[in-house]
């Protein structure tokens, strides 16, 4: 054998050793890409029911949404409909019956006041006959 022979014979070995140093990795990586494969199968395979779960909710909360706009346009109209009978109330019953209120609480007023003024007489008649008791007593 020739040195060349020996060279190539050692170049052999090292690119076979190094093609099994290299299978290990390529191996592992292949069983990652298996496993990635499989994941991916099974996240298709479960979103699919997922999404028809979804559309089905969504349509439903569009039929909710399309209600709850019927019963606030309904509202809305008995909100205008309350404004105006309260306007027209107001307007027919509220002039008299300020007056009739502004009325009774004179009146209250002036027989509280009436009767505030008899008592302080009173008091005062009481008191001015006591005086002329104790100066009746002194003398």
């Amino acid at each position: 054998m020739t040195a060349g022979e020996i060279a190539g014979l050692i170049a052999a070995a090292a690119l076979l050793l190094l093609v099994g140093l290299l299978a290990y990795p390529i191996l592992k990586l292949g069983k990652v890409l298996d496993e990635t494969r499989l994941l991916v199968r099974g996240v298709s395979d479960e979103s699919v029911p997922l999404l028809g779960e979804v559309t089905t909710t969504v349509t439903t909360t569009n039929a909710q949404l399309e209600r709850v706009d019927a019963i606030t346009s309904r509202v809305q109209t008995v909100s205008e409909n309350v404004a105006g009978l309260s306007s027209l109330f107001a307007a027919t019953l509220g002039g008299p019956l300020v007056k009739a209120a502004a009325f009774s609480y004179g009146v209250r007023r002036a027989i509280t006041a009436r009767s505030r003024r008899d008592m302080e007489r009173e008091v005062r008649s009481q008191m001015r006959g006591g005086r002329r008791r104790k100066e009746a007593d002194v003398a």
